[in-house]
């Protein structure tokens, strides 16, 4: 059965029964598209050309709970409704640091929580990626996150009292000894 065909004759009944899944237009439309890649690239696997409307109908549910299950797992929530969870930062903190500070504090973690630290914020890794990535289990890398989080936070927050002493050691001109060739 030729691609262009099989759309045409089952796109608006997957996405029905999508939208149904979904309750929500983009989310259905999202659905229905993954399908039809999974056809583009496991179709061929389908010997009996008859049962590919069941089979694309079955990939599309099969699509919505691993997608259902995902959203369960890690649940999208929006900044300003978790932010009376979110622990307090002194505005004093944020007005001082600087991305140098942060990276010069990261730099000094051992490699077991920069890697993963580094992964996650700067290279915007998923848990499983990282997971692959360094070759350890999804539960470690969370915990590797969390411990690193946490050493960080306290490097900063300790580099702040470091970084004060140094603006007002620039503050007061420094003069070098002088040293005499002839002791």
């Amino acid at each position: 059965m030729e691609f262009d065909q099989l759309v045409q004759e089952h796109y608006q009944g997957l996405y029905r029964f999508a939208l149904s899944l979904a309750q929500r237009e983009a989310d259905a439309a999202d659905l229905t598209q993954q399908t039809f890649l999974r056809w583009a690239t496991r179709g061929f696997q389908l010997r009996d050309r008859s049962k590919a409307k069941t089979w694309l109908f079955t990939t599309l549910y099969r699509e919505f709970l691993s997608g259902h299950r995902r959203a369960v797992r890690f649940p999208h929530v929006e900044l300003s409704d978790a932010e009376p969870e979110l622990p307090p930062v002194q505005a004093r903190t944020t007005e001082e640091m600087d991305g140098q500070s942060a990276m010069d504090a990261l730099s000094q973690l051992d490699e077991t929580y920069r890697a993963p630290l580094m992964l996650f914020y700067l290279q915007q890794h998923s848990y499983q990626e990282i997971a692959t990535i360094l070759d350890v289990p999804i539960g470690t890398v969370m915990s590797r996150l969390s411990r690193g989080k946490a050493q960080l936070r306290q490097k900063l927050s300790s580099a702040q009292p470091d970084q004060e002493a140094l603006v007002s050691a620039k503050v007061i001109p420094f003069e070098p000894a002088r040293t005499s060739r002839h002791g």
